[in-house]
C-alpha cells in the first residue's frame, strides 16, 4: 500500500512540474564572454536618426534616435542598463560644437524583457528611442550616454542634427574622455542595409565616417 502511494504522489509531482512549464536555468555568461561579446562602445545611428512625423500630420514630432551598442568586433549586440539623451544648441566652427543644452533629458531604462522589446529593432539590430522634441529649423547636437549595469565605463555618442536630415558625426569632446567607451566604435561596415529598410532611407547608408575615423564637425 505504501509503494502505492509513493508511487501516486511521483507520479503527480512529474505531472505538475509538466504542466508548470518547468524549464532549466537560462546560460549566464562567463567573464570572456561577456569581455568579448558585452557592449563596447555606442553609435546614434547617422542613417535612421532624425526628427520623424509619427501621427500623420505633415509636421515632425521629435526625434527618433537610433542607438547601436557594438561588441569587441564591432558588431551590434544588446545590453541592459540605461539610455540618456541630451540635445545641445549648435556651434559652428568650434572643438565643441555643444553649445547651451536644452533643459529636457530624455532616459529610458532597458532591465526588464519588456523594456527590451519596446525599443529593440531586428531591421536595424540597433534600439530605437522617440524624443518628444523637434528642433525645427535650428541645427542641434544630439549626444547620447549609455550607462550599463555593472559599474563599467559609461558609453558615449554625438551627432549634429541639421534641419535637411543630415547628420554629421562629431568627434566626442576632452570633458568626455573619463566616461567614454572602452573603445571608439568602429567604422560601420559597407555592406548594404536590410531589404526591410525603406529605399529611400537607403540613399548615403553606411557612407558616414564614424567618430574613431577622426573627422571634425562639418564646417557651413
Amino acid at each position: 500500500m505504501a509503494r502505492l502511494v509513493l508511487a501516486a504522489l511521483l507520479l503527480a509531482t512529474v505531472f505538475l512540474l509538466a504542466a508548470g512549464g518547468c524549464q532549466p536555468l537560462g546560460y549566464v555568461r562567463t567573464p570572456p564572454d561577456t569581455e568579448m561579446f558585452g557592449a563596447q562602445a555606442v553609435t546614434i545611428h547617422p542613417t535612421f536618426t532624425r526628427a520623424k512625423d509619427w501621427n500623420g500630420d505633415g509636421k515632425p514630432d521629435g526625434i527618433e534616435a537610433v542607438l547601436e551598442l557594438q561588441d569587441e568586433f564591432g558588431e551590434p549586440t544588446r545590453a541592459t542598463g540605461r539610455a540618456m539623451f541630451e540635445v545641445y544648441q549648435y556651434r559652428q566652427y568650434h572643438p565643441d560644437p555643444r553649445g547651451k543644452r536644452h533643459e529636457q533629458v530624455w532616459t529610458w531604462p532597458l532591465n526588464t524583457r519588456q523594456e527590451q522589446v519596446e525599443h529593440w529593432s531586428r531591421a536595424l539590430r540597433a534600439y530605437s528611442f522617440k524624443l518628444p522634441f523637434d528642433p525645427g529649423n535650428h541645427t542641434v547636437v544630439l549626444a547620447a550616454t549609455f550607462a550599463l549595469n555593472g559599474g563599467k565605463p559609461r558609453l558615449f555618442d554625438q551627432i549634429i542634427l541639421e534641419p535637411s536630415g543630415r547628420t554629421t558625426p562629431v568627434v566626442a569632446p576632452a570633458s568626455e574622455a573619463g566616461k567614454s567607451q572602452t573603445r571608439p566604435a568602429r567604422p560601420r561596415r559597407t555592406t548594404q542595409p536590410p531589404a526591410t529598410l525603406p529605399a529611400t532611407a537607403l540613399a548615403g547608408a553606411y557612407g558616414g565616417v564614424r567618430p574613431s575615423d577622426g573627422a571634425l564637425p562639418a564646417q557651413r
